[in-house]
């Protein structure tokens, strides 16, 4: 699950543990504004202002007072990604696909794709379901990075 303020992961792993309680979710963040993951390994709410990412969804200060207990309560590990890898599978995505999804929406495929769960969780021959969210891509200033 992509992870910005925590409140589409955090919604999505409370749902995850009521209908598939087996489930594992794990949320995926920029690299460089890497609050949740910080606050996930320390069990305490970590902040980050204005972090330098593409991924500006992802731009949050930090976790909510809402959205922290439930992460910390039904999401099972984080990771993240830097731009480049995210840069890359966005644009897999885009081309391959034909979904043009903006950059923080393709966190959780860019985390698959570059093999960042890769040691976190045996997900070989299983099913994995990763959300691509979000259409809010700024085409102009996307393709001034290419």
């Amino acid at each position: 699950m992509p992870c910005g303020g925590a409140g589409l992961l955090s919604g999505c792993a409370v749902a995850a543990d009521h209908w598939s309680p087996g489930c594992k979710v794990i949320g995926v963040e920029p690299e460089a504004g890497d609050d949740a993951t910080r606050s996930f390994r320390t069990r305490t709410l970590q902040s980050c202002h204005n972090p330098d990412t593409i991924a500006d969804g992802a731009r949050t200060p930090s976790l909510g007072t809402l959205t922290f207990p439930l992460v910390m309560k039904y999401v099972h590990d984080m990771t993240t990604v830097n731009d480049t890898e995210l840069l890359r599978s966005m644009f897999w995505i885009w081309e391959r696909m034909k979904i043009v999804a903006e950059p923080t929406g393709v966190l959780a495929a860019a985390a698959l794709m570059e093999g960042k769960l890769d040691g976190l969780h045996d997900y070989r021959d299983k099913r994995v379901g990763v959300v691509i969210s979000g259409g809010n891509a700024d085409i102009k200033a996307l393709c001034r990075l290419i």
